[in-house]
């Protein structure tokens, strides 16, 4: 029996949403952090957009490699701490679902992965959360940066076809990097090049343990992502290779940000 096809949401409500950023919780943290320029340019580049279902709520938009939006994930954020309001109930909700269409046959994708068409020549880098896709994307954009929308999301071998021919590159939160490594090794069975780090598993503070952090938590925290890289570098030479192979330099010029160059030598 030939399995059901997935649905499909109108792109045309993904870009009716793009709109009240000013409103928008997530985007009030983020240009907090980062400025409103900046934040402007991660919103439009993985197409997140603003929600009525709660005020001030964000829709993270799941659009394939081929750009069809599969569903939307709707999730309302404290502007002061970028925290998930969780209280006095967890506010996440799912596009599909407030739209009420009968028999939608849901099949999500990874985050930010209609951005794997365009940018073919960049390691993908994984995360869970798509707060943190965004903000690592911003201070490591040597990377596309895709989340997985939750610790055991998008592992599938369907959803895994996309990374085939990809160099990727997981990073778990803290406290996940025994589930990411089992998950590694299914990859790897599925001829996917992968690496998994256990960075934060390694340099995390008994209190970063407590609070979760990832990834962004760090970048966000040290404003340094240059020595955070070189403490990856130190601790899998193998993140080295990768960066010399496609000609990246750290820069600490432009907002510590790591850039692309020409493969005229490397340096840290």
């Amino acid at each position: 029996m030939k399995e059901k096809e997935p649905s499909y949401i109108d792109s045309k409500l993904v870009e009716s949403s793009l709109s009240c950023y000013p409103k928008n919780k997530l985007y009030q943290y983020l240009s907090s952090q980062l400025g409103e320029d900046e934040t402007m340019k991660l919103m439009m580049k993985y197409k997140v957009g603003s929600a009525k279902h709660w005020e001030g709520a964000t829709v993270f938009w799941q659009r394939d490699i081929a750009g069809r939006v599969r569903t939307g994930k709707v999730m309302l954020y404290d502007p002061e701490s970028g925290k998930r309001v969780k209280h006095p109930y967890n506010h996440i909700t799912w596009v599909h679902s407030l739209l009420k269409q009968e028999n939608f046959n849901l099949k999500q994708c990874f985050f930010g992965e209609h951005l794997l068409a365009s940018q073919s020549n960049l390691p993908v880098a994984i995360v869970e959360s798509e707060k943190t896709a965004l903000i690592s994307s911003f201070y490591m954009p040597q990377f596309q940066w895709i989340a997985t929308g939750g610790k055991h999301g998008c592992f599938n071998d369907e959803n895994l076809q996309v990374l085939k021919a990809r160099k990727t590159i997981l990073f778990p939160d803290l406290g996940a990097w025994e589930d990411w490594q089992v998950k590694a090794d299914k990859m790897k069975s599925l001829n996917i090049e992968v690496e998994i780090f256990d960075f934060l598993e390694k340099r995390a503070t008994p209190e970063q343990r407590k609070e979760g952090y990832d990834i962004a938590d760090f970048l966000l925290e040290a404003k340094q992502p240059t020595a955070i890289l070189q403490d990856m570098i130190k601790r899998n030479p193998a993140l080295k290779i990768l960066m010399e192979e496609f000609g990246l330099v750290l820069d600490n010029s432009s907002k510590n940000r790591v850039n692309p160059r020409k493969k005229t030598g490397f340096r840290l």
